[in-house]
């Protein structure tokens, strides 16, 4: 791999804090699977990223807290195909997208209050439930 690889129009990975691996891959695929490595595990050494806010870094950490290996890097698998290249093409598509959702400020939620209708409407079914129960008793609804 020597090439960048690029998020947005501002961001671009260098090559040098990515590093891949092939190994095999499990599951069907016959003998091809026995000889070929075609799984390819992609790392990126986002904690050495002098570019990549500190903000991202953090969002990064916890959407991707299950994909950090021992050293604190995020490892993104890929064996979807039996071809490696594609494997490859396909992992760092998956570290793209998942660097653009890190990106991504969350939304903050604005509280709101309940609207004068919804809390009758909330109250009204209140009322219809506790007078279902009191029939179901053999009580009287009052």
């Amino acid at each position: 791999m020597s090439q960048p690889l690029v998020i947005n129009d501002e961001l671009t990975v260098p090559v040098a804090l990515l590093s891949w691996s092939a190994v095999r891959a499990s599951g069907p695929g016959g003998q091809n699977v026995n000889k070929v490595a075609s799984k390819v595990e992609l790392r990126l050494d986002f904690a050495a990223w002098p570019e990549l806010a500190a903000d991202a870094k953090a969002r990064l950490r916890a959407i991707a807290r299950g994909r950090l290996d021992a050293e604190g890097r995020l490892m993104i698998v890929s064996q979807l195909t039996r071809d490696q290249q594609r494997n490859l093409d396909d992992a760092r598509e998956k570290l793209r997208a998942l660097l653009l959702r890190a990106l991504e400020p969350p939304v903050l939620r604005r509280p709101t209050r309940p609207t004068r209708a919804s809390k009758a409407r909330r109250l009204d079914e209140k009322r219809r439930t506790g007078e279902k129960k009191q029939v179901r008793r053999g009580g009287h609804a009052e």
